[in-house]
């Protein structure tokens, strides 16, 4: 007869892996991939090394839980905004703009999830996931191109492509832990709120309609 999991035991294997995806998340944001190792990750978990690899076969696999449970979370909120109210103009102003503040929120595992060097893996999920939000990027594109708000002339998934690179470019300085001039701004400061207008400003500029002269 084959051997069934009862409900308790599913649920503690479930809680299992949410502490250890939590522990994992924690030292990331502390210190990089590199603070995360499978034995830092078990002890902040309160689990045996070797528990953890019950969960996860490799620390890359484990790695890349992490990006992409933080990483949906980001695709989430920048697609309300693509469904949500407002021009096009302003609901690309407000996602660059959200993702940005976002970011400068948790600079380190900001800057892990997006810039630091990182297992191939992991850098196969930063481009799925990049690409799903460039995906929110062209609808909003779209729209901005059908109302005759941005430029017709441009392909959407191309100005897509260019407004998530630039956005993601420009915070690559501010994210670095060797930068200290966001340094306690983590929560919103004005330094942050300039810099997230800013890069939206020129992101938005990519797909503006040129003014007519005469």
């Amino acid at each position: 007869m084959a051997y069934r999991k009862t409900h308790t035991v599913e649920a503690r294997l479930a809680d299992n892996r949410k502490r250890i995806l939590a522990a994992a998340r924690a030292l990331v944001a502390e210190g990089g991939w590199p603070e995360a190792q499978v034995s830092h990750v078990a002890a902040a978990a309160g689990l045996a090394t070797g528990s953890v690899y019950r969960y996860f076969p490799s620390k890359a696999d484990l790695f890349v839980e992490v990006l992409s449970t933080v990483s949906q979370r980001e695709v989430d909120v920048i697609e309300a905004i693509a469904e949500g109210e407002g021009t096009p103009a302003q609901r690309l102003n407000a996602a660059v703009t959200t993702f940005v503040v976002r970011a400068m929120r948790n600079r380190r595992l900001a800057y892990a999830l997006i810039a630091e060097p990182c297992e191939r893996e992991i850098d196969e999920a930063r481009l799925t996931y990049r690409h799903a939000i460039s995906e929110q990027i062209m609808r909003i594109v779209r729209d901005g191109q059908a109302r005759g708000e941005f430029r017709a002339g441009i392909d959407p998934s191309i100005a897509a492509t260019v407004i998530v690179g630039g956005f993601m470019e420009g915070l690559i300085g501010p994210l670095s832990p060797l930068n200290a001039d966001f340094a306690g701004s983590g929560d919103g400061g004005e330094a942050v709120r300039v810099l997230a207008g800013q890069i939206a400003e020129v992101c938005c500029a990519a797909v503006a309609v040129f003014p007519t002269l005469g």
